[in-house]
C-alpha cells in the first residue's frame, strides 16, 4: 500500500521553529507597513500587526509540521 504520511519528521523541531521565527518576523514588517498605509496610524498598524502575525505564526507552524510528515514528492531514502 502507498502511504504519505511519514513517522519520522524531516527536520528537527528547533529547525521548524527558527525558520517560523524569521518568517513571521519579515511578515510583522510587511503586515505593519501594508496596514499603516491603510489605516494611517502606526499605534493600530503596529496592533494590527502583532494579532495578525501571532495567529499565523501558530498556523503556519502546524502546516509546517503537517508537511514535514508528508513523503509524496520526495526522493525515497
Amino acid at each position: 500500500m502507498f502511504s504519505v504520511i511519514s513517522r519520522s519528521p524531516r527536520q528537527a523541531r528547533t529547525r521548524a521553529i527558527v525558520k517560523t521565527a524569521c518568517y513571521r518576523l519579515v511578515m510583522v514588517v510587511v503586515t505593519v507597513a501594508v496596514a499603516w498605509a491603510v489605516v494611517g496610524d502606526i499605534s493600530d498598524a503596529v496592533s494590527v500587526g502583532i494579532v495578525a502575525n501571532l495567529v499565523k505564526t501558530g498556523t503556519y507552524y502546524a502546516y509546517e509540521r503537517l508537511w514535514d510528515r508528508i513523503v509524496w514528492g520526495l526522493p525515497s531514502a
